[in-house]
């Protein structure tokens, strides 16, 4: 019996095992990996060492803790697959955008103990992000092994089912604009006469840095800024461009569209 098992072996599939494997939460002889792509298996086996297979079902039935890393749209199929493999001692971990607890409790047709998550990318760095919600089945100690899992690759936090949208928006989605803010400073100190790879170490330094004292000063970020606007100078100039150009309404609508889809999906 595999302590983990995997269908679909992507990048956010990639970045939990990495993760998990980094932190020793288990060996790469105790994980299993489906997939149907021949290169993706291959890609997780020479990356990680783990077991893999094509045969989905294999995977959930050999697993104790069975993690569903394929996209939404192909969740039912794999599920109708798989269901009548699955145990009522098995825990699912889910990472699907838009498909609820209810829904995945439908589409298993029994009771299952499911906890549904949302991670993001950053795990791949061991500063992931996840939000958690478990339904009635998952036991306080099946919770607790879930959180130790997810917490092997970065933060996490249970929240209500009904906030998993907004996660969606806030950090599952958001390291894509956060890239998009690094590439832009990047081009922009590449104007200014900067060679490519040193713009984006200090584009990318000062954005961790900045994310860093968010999290540890615990001051608000308005202050934060407020402490680098010195009066009539260079940083409260760039902020007055910013306001202009609608930095904030973008980021904020940008958002919003995004767990309006999360939530249709």
């Amino acid at each position: 019996m595999m302590k983990l098992g995997f269908i679909g072996t992507g990048n956010m599939a990639g970045a939990i095992m990495g993760g998990i494997i980094k932190n020793e939460i288990f060996k790469p002889e105790e994980i299993i990996g489906a997939d149907i792509s021949a290169a993706g298996r291959g890609k997780a086996s020479e990356l990680y060492g783990i077991h893999t297979t094509d045969d989905n079902k294999k995977a959930a039935a050999e697993s104790e803790v069975l993690v569903l890393s394929v996209k939404p749209q192909y969740y039912a199929e794999t599920i109708a697959e798989i269901r009548d493999c699955i145990s009522e001692n098995q825990v699912i971990i889910t990472i699907a955008p838009g498909k609820t607890l209810a829904w995945l409790e439908e589409q298993f047709g029994k009771p299952v103990k499911i906890v549904r998550t949302m991670p993001n990318t950053p795990a791949l760095v061991g500063e992931g992000m996840t939000a958690a919600c478990v339904n009635q089945y998952v036991t306080e100690e099946e919770k607790e092994y879930a959180l130790k899992i997810l917490r092997s690759f970065g933060k996490v936090e249970l929240v209500p089912e009904s906030m998993i949208d907004a996660v969606v928006a806030v950090s599952g989605s958001s390291p894509a604009y956060v890239f998009m803010f690094i590439e832009a400073m990047a081009d922009a100190a590449v104007a200014e006469g900067m060679p490519r790879p040193m713009a984006y170490q200090f584009a990318a330094q000062a954005v961790y840095g900045s994310a860093k004292m968010v999290l540890e000063t615990g001051k608000h970020p308005g202050e934060l800024k407020d402490m680098v606007c010195s009066p009539a100078g260079t940083t409260i100039e760039a902020v007055r461009v910013l306001e202009e150009k609608g930095f904030r309404s973008a980021v904020i609508e940008a958002m919003k569209s995004c767990a309006d889809v999360s939530r249709n999906l």
